[in-house]
């Protein structure tokens, strides 16, 4: 595996500012289209529009979907949606852990792979029924609910899906509720799938990494970072990551914590499992991390029970964030999982914060290892 190579940095990319978008908002109340629909094609009249005045580049960075979504009132899944639009058109594209970039949509797409979504699926289910149901152009198709019935996908899965047809142009929209009719068949030259789903890429970049580990790795060897294999394989580091997740549930790989990593325990063609006698007694990473939370749970309880009475108000997240040497979020998730047992109560406002309502018992628990040295596992199995 090439190991050379520079990671892209956000800070290499120069950034829009949402007030340096100069174009007027576009109209979202008396539309005939979906909403995301409309914010996609403001979008691109934007991006062509200062793309040719030079006031923006190609590889500019966009501002975020959040940004976005409050501007415009909207949702940021509804951004999601229009993001994905102009995506498909080839107007930007998205890098992980870096935003969404400028593209010169005359210019061919990126190498990168991408995840085989349920509306891509759904698209290419919509393009079978068209084809096989006789209908012609100029038809009008039933409502996106009744479609989502014959092809077996969600209603709003099916509707994004429909959107996505409308702008490659095998569709048309005609009429006011976008979300149920109006939806018109402009051309029937197109190309389909078989007729079994497309494999998604998760499911691609699992069959990559067991021949990486086939030809690559040693049972008891650490499998290589996220970021590298990311590279490598031409996936984001979200589909990598499911990936592996994918091979510890087969028994293939070990996951641990910290610097221990993830390991091989199974090469893919081997039917038995080797499990180092040190490993054996480790608790997986998802327990581990339960064992985190757990371990704050019961200290925040006995501080409870050792210095506080019912009505008493405890410390702010961030001043036991400190004292304990932890994250806010993991103390503000110790809090919830408390206020779920019934013993901790929250208030907003001037004087709220979060209170005692109930004292707790305070007993003790056993939780596996997290760590062992190798030379005590011989002793411990015994």
């Amino acid at each position: 595996m090439n190991k050379s190579f520079v990671l892209a940095k956000k800070s290499n990319y120069q950034s829009i500012s949402i007030k340096d978008i100069d174009i007027s908002l576009p109209d979202l109340k008396n539309i005939f289209e979906a909403k995301s629909v409309v914010i996609a094609k403001w979008l691109m009249a934007w991006i062509e529009k200062d793309l040719k005045n030079n006031k923006i580049k190609v590889n500019n960075l966009l501002p975020s979907k959040s940004d976005f979504a409050y501007t415009l009132g909207v949702s940021i899944g509804t951004m999601q949606n229009a993001f994905r639009y102009i995506e498909d058109l080839g107007y930007v594209e998205s890098k992980q852990c870096i935003g969404t970039i400028v593209r010169d949509h005359n210019m061919p797409v990126t190498t990168m792979r991408k995840l085989t979504s349920k509306r891509d699926m759904a698209v290419e289910a919509i393009k079978r029924y068209l084809l096989s149901d006789g209908f012609k152009i100029g038809s009008q198709l039933p409502s996106s609910k009744t479609i989502s019935t014959i092809i077996d996908f969600s209603p709003n899965t099916t509707r994004l899906a429909l959107e996505n047809l409308t702008a490659k142009k095998i569709l048309e929209h005609k009429y006011k509720n976008s979300n149920e009719y109006g939806w018109v068949i402009r051309t029937l030259d197109f190309n389909t799938t078989s007729a079994n789903k497309p494999e998604t890429l998760v499911n691609m970049v699992v069959k990559d990494l067991e021949n990486y580990i086939s030809n690559n790795l040693k049972i008891g060897e650490k499998i290589p970072p996220h970021s590298v294999l990311s590279k490598e394989l031409k996936a984001s580091v979200k589909t990598v990551h499911d990936a592996l997740r994918i091979l510890i549930n087969k028994g293939i790989l070990l996951a641990r914590r910290g610097r221990y990593g993830t390991t091989v325990i199974k090469l893919p063609n081997q039917k038995e499992t080797y499990i180092k006698p040190e490993t054996s007694i480790f608790a997986p990473a998802k327990d581990t991390a339960f064992y985190h939370y757990e371990k704050t749970q019961n200290h925040i309880k006995r501080m409870i029970a050792q210095n506080y009475e019912i009505g008493d108000k405890l410390p702010s997240i961030m001043e036991l964030s400190k004292k304990m040497d932890l994250s806010p979020n993991t103390v503000r998730k110790a809090f919830h999982n408390i206020a779920k047992e019934g013993y901790l109560v929250f208030s907003r406002g001037r004087y709220g914060g979060t209170f005692v309502i109930d004292i707790p018992e305070i007993d003790t628990q056993t939780f596996k290892w997290i760590a062992v040295n190798p030379k005590y596992a011989k002793e411990y199995n015994n």
